[in-house]
């Protein structure tokens, strides 16, 4: 036990912190949409420069020279869309420098994993917890130039994150380096370039409390009419007074319209995005709002009525229902989603599936147990070395995104969350569970034990079963175990009373009714020797 890791405690994992709805631009005009691209172009050169500037300025960006860059931008916009333009640009850039810090750390890892094996005899054998030597001299030559590589791109990594020089591209780097690789993006020039400036497009504001509706640059009425406050070189096109234009789409929020009114209503803060999808050749209008802290339920109350065992898996989730004691009750579930195919499709997949599990959860009244999962170590290709096929199995969970629409989806319902330990899970779960839970009518597989085990942790249960005792022991030298009356027991020879149903499952309700009938049993001497030969179930004593 002393080479096993400390497994941490189980907590109940909090709500979420805002709320994000969408909704599509119907009816948008030719004008409409001209207007849109006009304001969002021109809004996204200036939050090109911007972004050029704040990059330039790296650790020496202080709160004088953020003044100075949205007084620059109230002259070519307004007051509040420079507000919306620096804000932008500064979780732009630290979203970047996150990153850069995160790349460090893993090269920092396939560097250290390097020289380990390097250091070992070629063919040695690894451990759990480290890896072994090279399989042959060829590999450990290659292994070596890599590590030159590696040792290099660390270098410069860290230089940057010294200098904070950080490296960002508006629009995404897959879609500008798709830009050399058409036919492998199967698309043509026109079409990326219309993905390209859509991405670069800027049309997002925040919220301000106690304005009309929550938001003067983008207000959306109770009704539904949207308008916008046009930038100062873009006045002449408004169509409505003070320099706004007013949309011919209308938006109504199906999904959390209610709570959306009520906030636009007493004129509380609301952010707003529009967006084009160029595929769909749609417009959407996204409104977003932060939400106060729920207080989370006490672990020990969401452990008293037992709760629902997930695990995580590339295809699938494994569930199954515990009681508060620990016991699987039921059947396994599994509910299956399709990571392939766009990144809408993917989500709608995950989605999908965790409305299914959360409708079996709402139906019993119960939590939802899984694990604190976190990948973003575990994908090198330095662990894993030649396990390419485990590293795309590791790399196609979706981690991130199952974790953050499952905190969100519960909160909505009211299902408390439960984040375990991932340590030995599946491994304890298939060792302990697995072989147990499997009958002639149910094959139980490693992730429904794994399912067990990350349910039995959270209830604050070991994993591990007990062990049985002997054979002999378990019911009295391989019989039924009965309960005998002491001899000085007043009333141990008289009949048993009639107790209704089965005794044992061999044993159908209303087979003892004959119990004090002595002539119905088979004793010597009574007429039921004469009789053809048949075998009562004997009752059990009491």
């Amino acid at each position: 036990m002393g080479g096993l890791r400390v497994v941490r405690a189980s907590f109940v994992v909090p709500g979420p912190s805002g709320v994000a709805v969408r909704d599509r631009l119907k009816g948008l005009t030719v004008g409409d949409e001209r207007v849109l691209r006009l304001v969002g172009g021109h809004l996204g050169s200036l939050a090109s420069g911007d972004l050029k500037l704040r990059c330039a300025a790296g650790l020496e960006h202080d709160n004088e020279s953020w003044a100075s860059r949205k007084r620059e931008l109230t002259g070519l916009s307004s007051s509040r869309w420079a507000g919306s333009l620096t804000k932008a640009t500064h979780d732009l850039w630290a979203l970047a420098r996150r990153g850069q810090a995160a790349h460090i750390r893993q090269l920092e890892v396939g560097v250290k994993t390097i020289r380990h094996r390097l250091s070992l005899p070629l063919g040695e054998k690894g451990s759990k917890r480290a890896a072994g030597g090279y399989r042959s001299r060829r590999e450990w030559h290659a292994k070596t130039r890599r590590l030159r590589v590696l040792e290099d791109r660390l270098a410069v990594a860290r230089a940057d994150w010294a200098a904070g020089r950080v490296r960002v591209v508006r629009g995404g780097k897959r879609l500008l380096t798709s830009r050399q690789h058409l036919e492998q993006a199967q698309l043509t020039e026109p079409q990326w370039r219309a993905r390209w400036e859509a991405s670069r497009r800027f049309l997002q504001a925040d919220g301000e409390s106690g304005k009309r509706y929550g938001n003067e640059t983008i207000r959306v009425s109770p009704d539904g009419q949207v308008s916008i406050r046009l930038p100062a070189p873009l006045a002449p096109l408004a169509n409505a007074p003070h320099g706004r234009y007013v949309l011919a789409a209308r938006v109504s929020f199906a999904h959390r319209g209610a709570t959306w009114r009520d906030r636009v209503g007493t004129n509380r803060a609301v952010a707003y995005r529009i967006h084009e999808d160029v595929q769909r050749q749609r417009w959407y209008l996204t409104a977003s709002w932060t939400i106060p802290p729920t207080p989370s339920m006490p672990l020990a109350a969401v452990r008293a009525g037992g709760l629902i065992g997930v695990d995580t898996n590339a295809d699938h989730l494994a569930a199954w229902r515990l009681d508060q004691h620990g016991n699987p009750v039921g059947a396994p579930r599994r509910f299956d989603y399709d990571l392939s195919g766009t990144a809408d499709h993917r989500d709608a997949q995950v989605r999908h599936a965790l409305t299914r599990l959360l409708h079996w959860a709402t139906r019993h009244r119960l939590a939802i147990a899984v694990e604190d999962l976190d990948f973003t170590a575990e994908t090198s290709r330095e662990k894993h070395g030649r396990r390419k096929k485990f590293r795309k199995l590791i790399s196609d969970m979706p981690v991130a995104r199952l974790r953050a629409r499952l905190v969100s989806m519960a909160a909505d319902l009211g299902i408390p969350l439960v984040a375990v330990d991932p340590a030995y899970t599946s491994k304890w779960g298939a060792q302990h569970w697995q072989k147990p839970l499997t009958s002639t009518t149910r094959n139980t597989t490693r992730h429904g034990a794994a399912a067990v085990a990350i349910g039995r942790r959270a209830l604050g249960h070991p994993i591990r079963r007990r062990t049985a005792p002997p054979r002999t022991h378990q019911s009295d030298g391989y019989g039924h175990r009965t309960v005998q009356a002491r001899p000085a027991t007043p009333g141990r020879e008289e009949t048993r009373p009639r107790i209704p149903g089965p005794r044992t499952r061999s044993v159908p309700p209303g087979r003892a009714a004959n119990a004090v009938n002595q002539n119905a049993q088979h004793r010597p001497g009574r007429s039921t020797e004469h009789e053809s030969w048949q075998q009562d179930s004997l009752p059990l004593s009491l």
